[in-house]
């Protein structure tokens, strides 16, 4: 039986790769974000859907249920070739590569511009400067198993792309990799 194939997103805070995974989209591939998982969890537990929580939340299930628990939520819903955004820990790599025929792409930008896309992009960030931008990223760097370990992620990448120019540019560069 031949497996499924899945591209995952693994790579820095407004690096790109929401609009990474609309362009996989348009381009025939289901789309997953392993965090709507922790936005489902904190829906059910009545808490804002904040950065965050978010973080928050993801690292309590990992320390619960093992470091690839959003990967195994998320795998039942997957039907055909699929892109899936928000990979944070290397137990949700290990558990793709041994469901799928997987890549894992990461994308990342410098931090100056990341930090303006991600106040341009107006969510809830918990973050008002550069200095706490770059204090709340360190967080996601643990090296705890059961914390999100980002630059472990970023260095099991098969193929790294720098989204550092026009969303035209970025385009170029995923059809490229395509």
């Amino acid at each position: 039986m031949k497996k499924i194939k899945i591209i995952g997103l693994t790579g820095t805070n407004g690096a790109g790769k929401g609009e990474a995974a609309a362009f996989f989209r348009r381009h025939g591939y289901e789309s997953y974000s392993l965090s709507d998982i922790l936005r489902e969890e904190l829906n059910r537990r009545g808490l804002a859907l904040t950065r965050d929580n978010l973080i928050k939340i993801g690292n309590e299930l990992r320390q619960k249920y093992g470091a690839d628990i959003l990967a195994r939520r998320t795998w039942p819903r997957i039907k055909s070739q699929a892109v899936i955004d928000s990979i944070r820990n290397p137990g949700e790599v290990a558990f793709f590569r041994r469901q799928a025929q997987f890549i894992l792409l990461a994308i990342d930008a410098p931090v100056e511009i990341r930090f303006q896309r991600i106040l341009n992009r107006g969510r809830a960030e918990s973050v008002q400067t550069l200095a706490e931008f770059k204090a709340k990223e360190d967080q996601e760097k643990s090296t705890n198993p059961n914390h999100q370990q980002l630059q472990a992620c970023l260095a099991l990448a098969d193929y790294l792309i720098i989204n550092d120019g026009t969303l035209e540019e970025f385009y170029q560069k995923l059809a490229r990799f395509l």
